[in-house]
C-alpha cells in the first residue's frame, strides 16, 4: 500500500491521522493548523489586548508546557505585543510536584521567560502531603483544587499581571461539563465552558486551548521535542474527576467529534432566570472573591486548623461544627490566609474606569 499524502499541502507524507478532524497530514502541516487554531480562538474570543502582562500557569506538565511555547510562538509571530511571564503553584507533593518543578526550571530557560513561584506552604501552612496524612485520599482533590486556583491569583498578584492563561483543554472542558451534570451543580454548568472569566474582584483567566485536543497537544509535544513532565499526580488516581474521564474516552472511540460536541452543549446551556445563584462577594477574613462569609480556601484551611477537616466539605454541618469546636482553640489562634489585593495595574484600570463612567454622568 502506497504511503499516503498529506490531504493540506498534498506533496509531503503524512505521518499523523488528526484524533479531532480525521485528516491525514505531514508534521509541518500539523504545527501549523495545530497553532493556527488556537490562534484563532485566541483572536476570536478577543483574549487580549497590547501591552498585557499576561501570567502563563506552568505545572511542567504536556498541557501548560505547550501553552507556553506556543504563547511565545503566536505572540512574536502575530505580534499581540504581551509581556510574558511563568506562574507555577508548589503544592508540597514530594515525588511529584518537585520534580516537575525542575522541568518548569528548564523550560524558562528555554523560552527566556520570568518565572514565579508560590508554594501553598508559604501561603497557607500546608503542604498537600500535610494535608492527605491528615484528611486521607477520598476529597484530597477538593482541597488542592481550591488552594490552587487562589494561589494563582495571589501569584498573578504578585507579578503585577492583569492576565492569567491556563493549559485546559478540550477533554479537560468536556470532562467538566460532565462532572457537573453528574452532580447536578447548576452554577458551575452555566460558566464552566467560558473561554474567559473575570469579576470585578478577580483577574482575568483564560483557556486558550478550549479547542484543542489532548491526543494532539500530546502530538504536538512529541514531534516538536518539547521538554515535559509526564508522570500524573499520585493523589489524583482516586478522584471524582476520573470516572468523567473514563467515560469521555468510551464515547471517543465510538464518535470522535463528541468532545467538541458536549463543549458546545455546555456553551448552549442557559440558567433560567428563576433559578437563585448566590451573587459573589468578599470574604470578611482574607479579601479574596466569596460566595459566603468565609471563601472556600479559608473555610477548609479552618478545618484543617481545627483537626476537623470535614467542616470545609460538610458546608450543611458547618455551624453544627462550630459550636461544638469553639472551646478548643480561639480564632486569634488559627493560621490565616494574607488579605488579598488586586495588582496595582489592575486597580489603577479599575480606577480609571470609574472616572471615565463619572465624567459621563457628569456630562449626562
Amino acid at each position: 500500500m502506497p504511503p499516503r499524502i498529506c490531504q493540506l499541502c498534498t506533496k509531503a507524507r503524512a505521518i499523523i491521522r488528526r484524533p479531532k478532524t480525521g485528516d491525514h497530514v505531514c508534521k509541518e502541516c500539523f504545527f501549523t493548523v495545530f497553532e493556527t487554531e488556537i490562534h484563532n480562538t485566541i483572536q476570536d474570543a478577543r483574549l487580549f489586548k497590547p501591552g498585557e502582562r499576561v501570567a502563563i500557569g506552568a505545572s511542567g506538565g504536556k498541557d501548560s508546557t505547550v501553552l507556553a511555547y506556543v504563547m511565545k510562538t503566536l505572540n512574536e509571530r502575530y505580534q499581540y505585543g504581551l509581556e510574558l511571564f511563568l506562574l507555577s503553584i508548589d503544592e508540597g507533593i514530594t515525588g511529584y510536584r518537585d520534580d516537575s518543578l525542575e522541568t518548569v526550571k528548564r523550560n524558562q530557560e528555554q523560552y527566556d521567560l520570568p518565572l514565579k513561584i508560590l508554594s501553598y506552604k508559604e501561603l497557607y501552612g500546608w503542604t498537600m502531603d500535610a494535608i492527605v496524612e491528615q484528611i486521607g485520599r477520598k476529597n484530597n482533590c477538593t482541597f488542592c483544587g481550591v488552594f490552587r486556583r487562589q494561589a494563582l491569583d495571589r501569584g498573578a498578584a504578585a507579578l503585577n499581571v492583569q492576565h492569567i492563561v491556563t493549559g485546559h483543554n478540550a477533554d479537560d472542558i468536556a470532562e467538566t461539563v460532565l462532572m457537573n451534570i453528574m452532580r447536578g451543580d447548576i452554577a458551575r454548568l452555566g460558566r464552566c465552558t467560558l473561554i474567559c472569566t473575570q469579576g470585578e474582584d478577580t483577574i482575568r483567566r483564560s483557556k486558550p486551548l478550549k479547542y484543542a485536543y489532548e491526543k494532539e497537544i500530546v502530538m504536538y509535544a512529541y514531534f516538536k521535542k518539547l521538554d515535559y513532565f509526564s508522570t500524573e499526580c499520585i493523589y489524583s488516581p482516586d478522584a471524582y474527576r476520573g470516572h468523567a474521564r473514563a467515560f469521555l474516552k468510551n464515547l471517543e472511540v465510538a464518535r470522535p467529534s463528541v468532545i467538541i460536541d458536549i463543549i458546545h452543549s455546555g456553551e448552549a446551556f442557559e440558567v433560567a432566570q428563576d433559578v437563585k445563584i448566590k451573587e459573589q462577594r468578599t470574604c470578611v477574613r482574607c479579601g479574596y472573591i466569596a460566595s459566603n462569609e468565609l471563601c472556600k480556601a479559608c473555610t477548609l484551611l479552618e478545618g484543617l486548623e481545627r483537626g476537623i477537616p470535614q467542616m470545609g466539605i460538610r458546608d450543611g454541618k458547618r455551624k453544627k461544627i462550630e459550636i461544638e469546636i469553639t472551646d478548643q482553640k480561639a480564632e486569634s489562634e488559627l493560621r490565616t490566609i494574607p488579605m488579598f489585593k488586586l495588582p496595582s495595574v489592575l486597580e489603577d484600570s479599575q480606577r480609571a474606569s470609574a472616572n471615565i463612567d463619572t465624567e459621563t454622568n457628569s456630562t449626562l
